[in-house]
């Protein structure tokens, strides 16, 4: 038996709230460095724009392929559009892509942890209960993971805003100019560490079968899209304003290091980074935690296996998926990878089973 609860559903509210910790995670740490290094002109914040766009022309895209299959995900649709072995083969790559973002979100989570935290705290138990309690909280379904959701996701926007709001007093306008300088191709290169903060965003596809309105999909996806398209906008003009170019290409972590360079005396936390960390702790379990269930719901509905074997059998394939990094490098080069394999995903399942969709509907009409 699978998981198909009919009563697990979520309102267009908690689907918007869903999405939105999704994808927000790990990179609000690493996207200025990152679209800065590609871009190598201060305009990284316009491929943050023009990436945010194409996204939700995807994220469409997904939705109105979705509402033509009421009560089913993708897992489960894929197989009735390119039939069962093509389309067990799309979903099985889904699957792999969320276990491997998984592990890389947990990993950061523990980097970062450790290097300003719990130095010298051995890795594995950090991971370890992470991933315990996602198991827990993955256990009870969609609902009581959106719930949780709508507690975190307010802390989280309210303390990031809040820390943006102090760093003005060290922003320089002057660290974004000029614009365009070299032209639209180095924009175009930032695109594809842009669409990668986005990872995750295939969620929508499943998403949409456990809404209580299918109809209102759209509205709740472009709200959940657009809120951390925003924030991922104004982390890079603030880092970059703030910090500079150079220094934000030389910095491992550039978001953390804006909120370490200014302090408010007299204030409850006078350095804001550890408070910003361990809140932020709380939106990367809710990251992980998305992941863990569309692999787990993915891994239930393609082979038929109850939906608590799933989670069960996937957490040491997690554990290994974060452990196998060595050292920061071997981290930052699976990210890479996952760069690669999530824009041809990303473009490829919504899009490719739109096209065979559309050409399957016209043949049966004109069979008609």
């Amino acid at each position: 038996m699978v998981f198909t609860r009919s009563d697990d559903k979520i309102t267009t509210k908690q689907a918007a709230v869903f999405l939105t910790n999704t994808v927000l995670g790990a990179g609000i740490l690493t996207l200025p460095r990152n679209v800065t290094e590609k871009v190598q002109t201060p305009d990284g914040w316009l491929s943050v724009l023009i990436g945010g766009c194409i996204v939700i022309l995807v994220v469409w895209l997904m939705v109105k392929l979705s509402q033509q299959f009421p009560g089913n995900t993708v897992y489960q649709y894929s197989r009735k559009i390119v039939g069962i072995i093509p389309g067990g083969f799309l979903s099985v790559l889904l699957i792999i892509y969320f276990l491997i973002i998984a592990g890389l979100e947990i990993r950061v989570f523990a980097e970062v942890t450790m290097f300003y935290l719990l130095e010298g705290t051995p890795i594995w138990a950090i991971v370890i209960p992470f991933i315990w309690v996602g198991s827990y909280l993955v256990f009870g379904g969609i609902n009581s993971i959106a719930r949780l959701y709508q507690i975190v996701l307010p802390i989280s926007l309210f303390f990031l805003l809040f820390c943006f709001v102090f760093s003005l007093r060290i922003f320089e306008i002057d660290h974004l100019r000029p614009v365009l300088s070299d032209g639209i191709l180095p924009i175009i290169k930032g695109l594809k560490s842009t669409i990668l903060v986005y990872a995750g965003c295939e969620v929508v596809m499943t998403l949409v079968t456990f809404l209580q309105h299918p109809e209102k999909a759209f509205k709740a996806m472009v709200v959940g899209i657009s809120i951390p398209w925003v924030l991922y906008f104004l982390t890079v003009v603030m880092v970059i304003g703030g910090l500079s170019m150079d220094s934000t290409v030389t910095s491992t972590w550039p978001t953390i290091n804006l909120i370490r360079s200014f302090e408010i005396p007299g204030f409850l936390f006078e350095r804001l980074e550890f408070p910003l960390l361990v809140i932020w702790m709380m939106q990367m379990f809710c990251n992980f935690c998305s992941f863990f269930f569309n692999a787990s719901l993915g891994i239930s509905q393609v082979f038929g296996l109850k939906y608590r074997y799933a989670i069960f059998g996937l957490i040491p394939i997690i554990f290994i998926s974060t452990m196998t990094p060595l050292s920061m490098m071997d981290l930052f080069s699976l990210s890479g990878a996952v760069e690669y394999m999530g824009i041809i995903l990303f473009f490829l399942v919504p899009v490719l089973l739109s096209i065979v969709f559309v050409i399957r509907k016209k043949g049966m009409k004109q069979n008609v």
